[in-house]
């Protein structure tokens, strides 16, 4: 079975739109979404509708949907984030906020083995960016494959032996293969808000047959992404980062 992986969608109907496109060619059988679906964008109801009716969905929610199906307050948010949250929960249609609420929180198994989560299987809230934090992860909970999100920078950490290596996303595409004996936690990358310098977004596809992970950037409109959350009335750099990828 193929997988299509999306993570941090953020409301960014332009973004998901062109990583459908992109992905439908290439085949898909079912998705999984790593949470952040809304947050940031000014499309929270489109962006659910779409992942409402694509098929097989299995979605756990981030912090940011916690919020804004008020089972959480925005403490810790930066003052954008917290206005966008706010911002979300005015806008949010009854029925999105059915569909949010409705998340669980991760890990969640998805096969044998194999595993979602936001920050990291350990913490819903935590950066996974280093490999210490890897390595915690790794000794904390037996997987052999989790997909994670939140911090917005594709790429993977591996387990081989004792010794854990990291692999970024550097470019347009990665593609891993997943070997027996190894581990591996793989960060799909943003669709809705890149934080690498590389403004397009990105997802991952998995192939349970192969066990190859693919990464994949694709661009996008930004700029009429952009334009909705200043017409939004969103904060200014929350549409600004989409153009730089930061």
């Amino acid at each position: 079975m193929r997988f299509l992986v999306l993570s941090d969608l953020h409301s960014n109907l332009e973004a998901l739109q062109a990583v459908l496109a992109a992905a439908r060619p290439l085949g898909f059988e079912r998705v999984l979404v790593l949470g952040d679906v809304v947050g940031y964008g000014a499309d929270p109801n489109d962006v659910i509708e779409i992942l409402r009716n694509l098929p097989g969905v299995l979605a756990i929610r981030g912090n940011h949907d916690r919020v804004a199906a008020s089972f959480s307050d925005a403490e810790g948010f930066n003052e954008a984030a917290r206005l966008a949250a706010l911002w979300t929960r005015r806008t949010l249609a009854p029925a999105s906020v059915e569909f949010l609420a409705a998340l669980p929180k991760g890990p969640v198994e998805f096969a044998s083995g194999k595993f979602l989560c936001h920050g990291t299987p350990l913490d819903e809230d935590r950066y996974l960016l280093e490999e210490g934090e890897a390595r915690r992860c790794f000794d904390g909970m037996p997987f052999d494959l989790c997909f994670f999100g939140h911090t917005h920078f594709p790429g993977a950490f591996i387990l081989e032996g004792d010794r854990i290596s990291r692999r970024p996303a550097l470019g347009d595409e990665l593609v891993i293969e997943c070997q027996r004996g190894r581990r591996y936690l793989i960060n799909p990358g943003s669709v809705g808000q890149p934080r690498d310098r590389n403004p397009r977004c990105g997802f991952a596809l998995f192939d349970d047959a192969s066990d190859v992970v693919s990464i994949h950037r694709v661009p996008y409109p930004a700029a009429e992404a952009r334009e909705k959350i200043l017409r939004a009335g969103l904060p200014r750099w929350l549409g600004d980062r989409l153009i730089l990828g930061v």
